[in-house]
């Protein structure tokens, strides 16, 4: 009780500090009074929340992400189709259900919001979405660095408002915006009349998607507000959405601002005294290095951060068939400790981001990239640079279209398995996995919605009729079948051991550039998982020279995917057929230590 005391005095502590920090002493003591009368609001509905010295997860937790409206049910709203879906395909392989912005919006499919607090009423209801909450741990975007014009808020704003009139940045249109960092090709501002006149208001995204002001303290104070009640409707992950656009001071970037650093420092410390469960996850699509910064010292910022190197490098890999680049990146990646990890993806509603990769591929490795997507009727989506210039920032196709093999008479199998090896390396890297519904259930692209709405990431985009998918998957002989039944092998394989724990560590294994090999242990080291994946389409031969580093007792193995024994020579070794993948584990030898 001293400890818990202790944590949440703290945790007070830092939420003073970052106030003062952002607003100064007396602005950010009037906040810091504020936030106290919210932590006091919601104390009572959330304090059955435990607090927690480690990051509460398992080797068990994979999250589906998807649209609340991704299956269309006549008879049935698709909150409550989706929940019924999931409870009956889903249950014992994925954990959670990251539900895409299911609030009233304008446009971007969700993420114009025009209200926080409520569900949009096509999609359902809160009681829907507590619903699905009963199954699965739920994510919620908090889509909090803009809203739409259409929201309640900016409506205030154009009326001149008093309450609502620093709520948006208004810009002279004489300041020079030539540092800001911009992700896409659109115009950072955006024209607006009000009675005064004519204003020009920061859009960062988009003309529909006004960014709100953080210079205010009662924006903050909002926002704070908005996440506890999403935690009060059963939110256990919190999804940042373009957090590191957060904070703006013209003459800079306005990307990854110290300011910003603070305010999800801010909503950790929050957090961390009413609802310790609850997990920060931060979504930047952005360099590396970059990305991982949202960790901050490991206790202060994101408990996840998005791996969003990983997609583009895992298509690479797999369009080579040399898993070099991929192996020595991998090789590097480490957690600051044992309470945060890696959110792992390959596919999203989004593109296949390209400037997580800048640094680590050329730039002629990533025009490769661009030119085999647009070869397979992809599309790609350009950024502004300061000089002028445009570069590609994201590929826009579907991710089992990206592995298409160009060559004509390719087998159905042979694609399926290229595939589904690019889903088992995202699944055999420690973190958390963070699987899109349409790879899930094996999806080609949708060039026609495209066409409807006029944006390149609508390819991946489509909405399924539930009779016509329910269909596919009981016909043993299409894709959807073959593609949702063998991720439903692999899920079962990586639940069964404690090697894949998030926190547990991994050893990128030499085994020829066809091969991404990786030794996963689990933390105390006693569980331990040989994951070979050939990414070639040619036969390869594994010899297990670095036996001595495994924890088996036995050259008798056991591939979990499948369930095989396997009776392994180190001398002559194993082979692996194009696109194979094993993950290969023995009788562990019991070296006194405490068993998962």
């Amino acid at each position: 009780m001293d400890q818990e005391r202790n944590l949440k005095g703290k945790n007070i502590e830092k939420i003073r500090d970052c106030l003062i920090y952002l607003y100064g002493v007396t602005m950010g003591k009037d906040a810091f009074a504020e936030i106290q009368k919210l932590l006091g609001n919601y104390r009572g509905s959330l304090s059955s929340q435990s607090n927690k010295n480690k990051i509460n997860l398992s080797q068990r937790d994979a999250i589906l992400i998807t649209y609340g409206d991704q299956l269309i049910e006549p008879s049935l709203l698709p909150l409550n189709t989706l929940g019924n879906f999931c409870h009956s395909y889903l249950d014992g392989l994925v954990s959670g259900v990251h539900i895409l912005p299911f609030f009233p919006s304008t446009s971007d499919d969700g993420f114009s919001v025009t209200d926080f607090r409520k569900v949009n009423p096509n999609l359902g209801s809160w009681k829907d979405i507590v619903t699905i909450g009963k199954h699965f741990r739920l994510m919620f975007d908090a889509v909090i660095n803009h809203v739409s014009p259409q929201s309640a808020w900016f409506q205030a704003f154009l009326r001149e408002d008093p309450q609502f009139r620093n709520y948006f940045i208004v810009v002279n249109d004489d300041v020079d915006l030539s540092q800001v960092v911009r992700p896409r090709a659109l115009p950072l501002l955006t024209s607006f009349i009000t009675p005064s006149g004519g204003k020009s208001v920061w859009t960062t995204f988009s003309s529909d998607q006004v960014d709100l002001n953080y210079h205010n303290p009662a924006v903050l104070l909002e926002i704070i507000d908005t996440i506890l009640f999403y935690v009060s409707q059963g939110a256990e992950f919190i999804r940042l959405d373009a957090i590191a656009y957060l904070w703006k001071e013209i003459g800079t970037s306005c990307i990854h601002l110290p300011q910003t650093h603070r305010v999800i420092q801010l909503f950790r410390a929050v957090l961390d005294i009413i609802a310790p469960k609850v997990l920060l996850i931060t979504e930047t699509n952005v360099p590396h290095i970059e990305n991982i910064s949202y960790f901050g010292d490991s206790t202060n910022e994101a408990q996840l951060v998005y791996n969003f190197a990983l997609p583009p490098l895992v298509l690479y890999t797999m369009r080579c068939g040399d898993a070099s680049v991929l192996s020595k990146w991998a090789a590097g990646l480490e957690l600051p400790s044992n309470r945060v990890s890696f959110f792992n993806f390959l596919a999203s509603h989004d593109g296949i981001g390209l400037n997580p990769v800048r640094g680590i591929l050329s730039d002629r490795e990533i025009e490769k990239l661009v030119e085999g997507t647009l070869m397979r009727g992809g599309l790609v989506s350009y950024k502004n640079n300061s000089d002028g210039t445009k570069s590609p920032y994201e590929l826009n196709i579907n991710y089992f279209d990206a592995l298409s093999i160009l060559q004509g008479g390719e087998l159905e199998h042979l694609q399926i398995d290229r595939f589904m090896a690019s889903q088992a390396i995202m699944l055999s890297l420690v973190g958390v996995p963070g699987i899109y519904f349409h790879s899930m259930f094996g999806s080609s692209g949708w060039p026609e919605g495209v066409s409807l709405s006029g944006q390149n990431r609508t390819i991946n985009r489509q909405k399924l009729d539930l009779v016509t998918l329910k269909s596919e998957l009981h016909d043993v002989t299409s894709r959807r079948y073959k593609i949702y039944s063998l991720y439903a092998q692999i899920l079962r394989a990586r639940t069964c051991s404690t090697a894949f724990h998030p926190l547990g560590s991994q050893l990128v294994m030499g085994y020829g550039k066809a091969i991404f090999a990786l030794l996963r242990s689990s933390p105390d080291g006693y569980s331990q998982v040989l994951c070979l994946h050939n990414v070639s389409d040619n036969s390869q031969f594994v010899s297990l020279e670095h036996e001595e580093l495994f924890n088996w007792v036995s050259e008798e193995l056991v591939d979990l995917i499948t369930g095989n024994k396997l009776k392994i020579n180190p001398k002559t070794g194993l082979r692996l057929e194009p696109y194979q993948i094993f993950w290969l584990t023995g009788k562990q030898k019991d070296n006194g230590r405490k068993h998962d």
